[in-house]
């Protein structure tokens, strides 16, 4: 499973504008660094009251990557 597809599912289910979200992910020594970007409403959906979606999606995705001996950062970038 790809680290990159979850994490653009998930993302996309979350917001008002799913076309814009933005998935860039790149392997660097056995670490994924995924980077999403949303429109600028939808950045509180995504990282949620207290941080608490984005936790939840950092810990999924981190999951997902250590089926494959990896380890998964997720980074919202802000506008």
């Amino acid at each position: 499973m790809d680290v990159s597809k979850v994490v653009e599912y998930c993302v996309a289910r979350l917001v008002d504008d799913p076309e814009s979200v933005v998935v860039d992910a790149k392997k660097d020594r056995g670490v994924i660094h995924v980077q999403v970007s949303v429109a600028p409403n939808d950045v509180g959906k995504v990282i949620g009251r207290n941080g608490r979606v984005i936790n939840a999606l950092r810990h999924v995705v981190s999951s997902v990557a250590a089926k494959t001996n990896h380890r998964a950062y997720v980074k919202i970038l802000t506008p």
